[in-house]
């Protein structure tokens, strides 16, 4: 199959500092973190289970910018009846008709090319699936990172942090008595931070996977939003006005936000410009890309034009309970999910101290493009 390789446009940090808007932090960073706490635990709480997995923090890790690639997409001309996927051994429950699938009896690390390729179009179909009772925890970090390398070129995530020597895993880590979620909840009505990964890259993710490692007894689940099922409840009159425009995506709040946080900034951040609405390249599917934590200001139009129709946008695909899936975590699971087509948010509702433990494998896709209106079918 052919590479996708479009050119996509940066924005000078200038124009972006004056549209910022607030950018809601779910993580604490450095300062959040008791190693050793999380080594040994406590009278109350067991020490990490995965500590090959520990955060670490390296200032050391300095990276240029990232050049353009060419993207194999590799649903494209994947098998539709996914045979290498799904098997007579294999359950799959929906979560709901459109958006989210639990999927039970395939062991991910084991999948040929093909399998791989039929998982990337099955997720592009669903937008996000979870796996269960998966190894990918107990893999050498290295064969984890093999894997999602078949999917596109790793994401080195600017500010995250990772395990020690493997800066592309991204850790989602809230440790015991982490105080980020109650922190937020002082001057927000809700923890929730609706995204797509990175959008602020000029070529952001495409299939992403998430797997766990501690989790709360309660809570913690993932939720996710389809925004191609959001494009598609608009009316053709209002998809078709959509169509033409380009947002800027800004990463410089969270760099920002990090160093307030004692943490790291591995290259310097930067800006983009996307279309408000992409085409999936293996579905044709359109999707409705904006996001409030990383889209600031809509091309060519004034500020107050822009956030009307950013904050309209971002409304509707948050109360859009009907095209959602809340995705909850067991032991082992696996969340694959395809960043073009979604939003998603973490569900910081735990307040026993827990430990919320996850690596992510972040595989970047083409830059984001449009295809012309076709009438809204």
């Amino acid at each position: 199959m052919a590479p996708i390789a479009l050119e996509p446009e940066t924005q000078p940090i200038e124009v972006i500092t004056k549209n910022a808007s607030p950018y809601k932090d779910q993580a604490g960073g450095p300062r959040a973190y008791n190693k050793e706490l999380e080594e040994h635990g406590d009278a109350n709480h067991s020490a990490a289970k995965y500590q090959n997995y520990l955060p670490t923090w390296n200032p050391e890790q300095k990276y240029p910018p990232l050049e353009p690639f060419a993207h194999t997409e590799r649903a494209i001309g994947a098998d539709k009846s996914f045979p290498d996927l799904l098997t007579s051994s294999t359950t799959v429950e929906d979560v709901t008709p459109t958006t989210g699938s639990i999927i039970e009896g395939v062991q991910l690390s084991s999948l040929s090319d093909n399998g791989k390729a039929q998982l990337a179009l099955l997720t592009a179909q669903r937008k996000v699936l979870l796996f269960k009772n998966q190894d990918f925890a107990d893999l050498p970090i290295s064969k984890a990172l093999e894997f999602g390398g078949y999917f596109g070129r790793h994401h080195i995530h600017p500010t995250s942090p990772s395990p020690v020597g493997h800066p592309e895993v991204h850790l989602v880590y809230r440790g015991i008595n982490d105080p980020v979620g109650q922190e937020l909840l002082q001057n927000r009505l809700s923890t929730i931070a609706w995204h797509s990964d990175v959008t602020y890259e000029q070529q952001p993710p495409g299939t992403t996977f998430l797997y766990i490692f501690d989790k709360p007894t309660t809570g913690g689940d993932t939720i996710f939003a389809d925004t191609a099922e959001a494009y598609k409840r608009l009316s053709p009159a209002f998809q078709e006005r959509l169509h033409g425009l380009k947002a800027v995506h800004s990463g410089i709040e969270q760099v920002n936000s990090a160093s307030k946080n004692g943490g790291i900034c591995r290259r310097e951040p930067l800006a983009s410009e996307h279309p408000i609405i992409r085409t999936h390249p293996a579905t044709g599917e359109k999707a409705i890309y904006v996001n409030p934590q990383f889209t600031r200001y809509i091309v060519g139009m004034k500020k107050e034009e822009s956030d009307m129709l950013l904050q309209f946008l971002y409304s509707h695909i948050m109360q859009g309970v009907d095209f959602h899936a809340r995705m909850k975590w067991t032991e082992k699971a696996v969340i694959v999910w395809d960043n073009r087509v979604t939003c998603h948010s973490a569900i910081l509702d735990w307040v026993n101290g827990q430990r919320r433990h996850l690596a992510r494998i972040t595989p970047q896709a083409e830059a984001p493009y449009e295809t012309p209106f076709d009438g809204g079918k």
